[in-house]
C-alpha cells in the first residue's frame, strides 16, 4: 500500500512545486526573470542571444497576388499584397506605390479590446513603410504599367493572428515574404483607356496585353530586423511579450542583404552603451543571414509543390 501511494505522494509533490513557481513567476516577474538571467539562460529555455524558431509559409491567401504567413515563436503574422491599377501622380508618373497598413484584432492579444484599435499598430505600419521604401527592396518603377498613365497601387496589409513579442521583427518577415510570392498579372487597356486585369488563356488571346508574361518583382536590398531587449548587462534577442512587459530598454535594428545598417531605433529606459548597441547590431547580422535562409527554403518548398 506504501509503494502505491508514494508515486501518488511524488506526483502531489511534484504538482505543488509547479503551482508554487508558476505563482512566484506572476507576483515576482522581474524577479523570476533575474533569477534565470544569472544563469545565461531565460524563462522559455533559450540562450540570451537566440531568436525563436521561425517559419514561413509562402501563398497563404489564395485570393491574394502576394502572401506568406510567419510564425516566430508563438507570434503569427499573415501578410497578403493586393494589387490595383492606379493614375500615378504627376510628380512621379513612372512610378506605383506601396500602402502599408498593419492590424491587431482583438484574437491577437488580451490587451486588444474590441473596437478599440491597438496603440502600436499605427506605429508599426508607418515603421514598415519606412523601411521598405528606405532599404531600396523595393524598385516603385517595375510597379509602372504605362508611364503618366497607369500603374500599380500595392496594399499591403498584415494581421497579427497572435501577438507574442517582437512584432515589428515578424512583420517585416511577412511583409519580405509577401513581396517575394507577389506575381503582377496580366493587363490590357480597354477601348476606353481604362486600364484592367486579364485572367485566364483565353484572355491572353482576346486582349491586347500590356505587360506579355505575369512576372515577379525584382527585389533589390532586402531588409531583416532583429529586437534586442537590454536588462542590465543582459541582451535578449527577440524578447516574448513576457520579457517585454518586465524590461524597459529596447533596440531594433534593421540590416539589408549587404549587411548595411538601415536603421536602428531605440525605445525606453536609460542611455545605452555603444558597446550593447554594437552587440545588438552583431547579433541583427547573423539573425539577417539565418532568416535570408529560412525565405529561401520557403521559395524552394513553394517551387516544388507548383511542379507537382
Amino acid at each position: 500500500m506504501a509503494e502505491k501511494t508514494e508515486p501518488a505522494a511524488a506526483a502531489a509533490s511534484g504538482l505543488a512545486g509547479e503551482m508554487e513557481l508558476e505563482a512566484y513567476r506572476r507576483l515576482f516577474p522581474l524577479a523570476f526573470l533575474e533569477r534565470h538571467l544569472r544563469e545565461s539562460v531565460r524563462p522559455d529555455a533559450r540562450r540570451l542571444s537566440e531568436a525563436r524558431p521561425t517559419t514561413v509559409a509562402l501563398g497563404a491567401v489564395s485570393s491574394a497576388h502576394g502572401s506568406a504567413l510567419v510564425r516566430l515563436g508563438d507570434t503569427a503574422m499573415l501578410a497578403s499584397v493586393k494589387l490595383e491599377v492606379m493614375s500615378p501622380p504627376a510628380e512621379s508618373s513612372d512610378e506605383g506605390s506601396v500602402v502599408v497598413e498593419f492590424h491587431m484584432p482583438p484574437i491577437c492579444s488580451p490587451l486588444v479590446r474590441p473596437g478599440r484599435p491597438a496603440d502600436v499598430a499605427p506605429v508599426i505600419s508607418k515603421a514598415l513603410e519606412d523601411v521598405l521604401t528606405s532599404s531600396g527592396m523595393l524598385n516603385l518603377k517595375e510597379l509602372c504599367l504605362i508611364s503618366g498613365k497607369a500603374s500599380w497601387l500595392a496594399y499591403l496589409d498584415i494581421y497579427c493572428l497572435n501577438a507574442d513579442g517582437s512584432l515589428f521583427d515578424a512583420a517585416l518577415i511577412s511583409a519580405v515574404a509577401s513581396f517575394t510570392h507577389l506575381e503582377i498579372p496580366l493587363v490590357s487597356v480597354g477601348d476606353d483607356g481604362k486600364v484592367f486585369t486579364v485572367g485566364g488563356n483565353e484572355g491572353k488571346t482576346k486582349f491586347e496585353l500590356v505587360n506579355r508574361e505575369k512576372r515577379k518583382l525584382t527585389l533589390g536590398n532586402i531588409p531583416f530586423s532583429l529586437t534586442c531587449a537590454l536588462h542590465k548587462d543582459s541582451i535578449l534577442a527577440d524578447p516574448t511579450s513576457e520579457e517585454e512587459s518586465i524590461i524597459e530598454t529596447f533596440v531594433t535594428v534593421v540590416i539589408d542583404s549587404s549587411d548595411r545598417i538601415v536603421s536602428i531605433q531605440k525605445l525606453g529606459g536609460a542611455v545605452t552603451s555603444m558597446t550593447a548597441v554594437k552587440e545588438c547590431i552583431s547579433l541583427a547580422k547573423e539573425r539577417r543571414r539565418k532568416l535570408r535562409e529560412i525565405l529561401t527554403d520557403s521559395v524552394e518548398v513553394m517551387e516544388v509543390d507548383q511542379t507537382e
